[in-house]
């Protein structure tokens, strides 16, 4: 195996040694070995390493989302798929600017154009925020739900069990906020003939990827759960899969929801409870006691405690099915993946420290995770 000086190495990548230095400084980019009079020795993995933070970079990257996005041991080959989709977005999106661009020129010969069209403009060409924020929303959905599937002592998964939960019977038409990557409907077994199954999210980017995912099968919508687009007792069922916790008003998601319900209609929602995955929280605490997951505790806005509380002046009935289960968890890198994948402020502290960080977890495995889950069933 070759190895490279700093500044060989620098070199090599087109970028200054300042900035490998810096790289090296926050823990981004350690160099493979360390020679006994200091000198920094960086081989071609790390190479590849680089190449990949720098594209990451170029794409409008914050440090602290990639020092996530760099926790995950990929192949060089997952490694350059993913720069190439991340890239192929950039390019669709300066295709569509390009597109508006040519519009509103054409527009302007016409003496048609309007100087509001100049706003969607300055959005298109500000920054690709559009395509960080799709690629990491999905990602680390990917990665929760990788984590349950894999570890889960429930033979009967989380979206199966779900599924299982609503009454079918009689529904004709169904929203579903919140839909994600679309993975409740992923062994779907229901004739769709005749039926309107809306799927939708906030996510311009989810519900694109719902779509490619299931064709014509249901109609997918971007849509706000605050501001639902369908007239009054429009659906026979409503489904909101850990969604109603992250509502800006939950009060006025939660009436609009009841707004598009039939009379007889079902809204299905499901939350956390306050020991749900507490064991995580107290890993990262006891690694380094500065580290917060999350801002909000969502089972304190909408959670299996306060839930009914909550709900009861919109629906005439409500039942609570709650799902049994834990993880029992062995392996460290999905553990850090999960932790990594959070909203809190884990990229700032643990990002520098990952290789010190995943032997402390290795240390305490197995780990076994309580989970708390649970669906409110409620009749309007």
């Amino acid at each position: 195996m070759n190895y490279y000086t700093t500044g060989q190495f620098a070199k090599l990548a087109n970028v200054s040694q300042r900035t490998i230095r810096y790289y090296d400084k926050i823990g981004l980019l350690k160099p493979s070995c360390i020679l006994k009079n200091g000198y920094r020795q960086y081989s071609e993995k790390d190479f590849i390493r680089l190449q990949k933070i720098i594209t990451l970079r170029n794409l409008d990257f914050s440090i602290e989302d990639i020092f996530s996005m760099m926790s995950s041991e990929e192949t060089l080959k997952d490694s350059l798929h993913l720069q190439s989709s991340l890239v192929q977005a950039k390019i669709n999106n300066l295709q569509n600017l390009k597109e508006a661009l040519d519009i509103a020129a054409s527009s302007i010969e016409k003496n048609a154009f309007e100087w509001s069209n100049l706003i969607s403009l300055v959005q298109m060409s500000q920054d690709n925020s559009s395509i960080i924020n799709q690629y990491m929303t999905s990602k680390n959905l990917d990665v929760r739900i990788a984590l349950h599937e894999k570890y889960s002592q429930n033979p009967m998964g989380w979206f199966p069990w779900l599924y299982s939960q609503i009454d079918f019977q009689g529904v004709n038409r169904l929203l579903e906020i919140g839909c994600g990557s679309g993975e409740l409907w992923k062994n779907n077994t229901l004739n769709l003939r005749n039926r309107e199954f809306f799927l939708s999210d906030s996510s311009e980017g989810m519900v694109s990827e719902v779509r490619k995912k299931y064709g014509s099968a249901f109609n997918c919508i971007v849509a706000d759960c605050e501001k639902i687009p369908f007239k009054d007792t429009y659906f026979d069922c409503v489904i909101a899969n850990h969604v109603l916790f992250y509502l800006q008003n939950l009060h006025q998601g939660i009436a609009e929801i009841c707004r598009v319900l039939k009379p007889d209609g079902v809204l299905y929602c499901s939350t956390y409870g306050s020991n749900h995955m507490k064991e995580i929280t107290a890993l990262v605490q006891a690694f380094d006691s500065k580290v917060t997951l999350s801002q909000t505790n969502l089972y304190d806005v909408f959670g299996l405690e306060n839930g009914k509380g909550i709900l009861n002046p919109y629906f005439s009935s409500i039942e609570v099915s709650y799902y049994p289960d834990e993880l029992i968890v062995d392996e460290a890198q999905p553990l850090v993946d999960y932790i990594m994948s959070c909203h809190g402020n884990q990229s700032e502290i643990i990002g520098p420290r990952l290789i010190e960080f995943k032997e402390f977890i290795q240390k305490q495995l197995p780990l076994h995770i309580t989970k708390e889950a649970g669906v409110f069933i409620c009749k309007k």
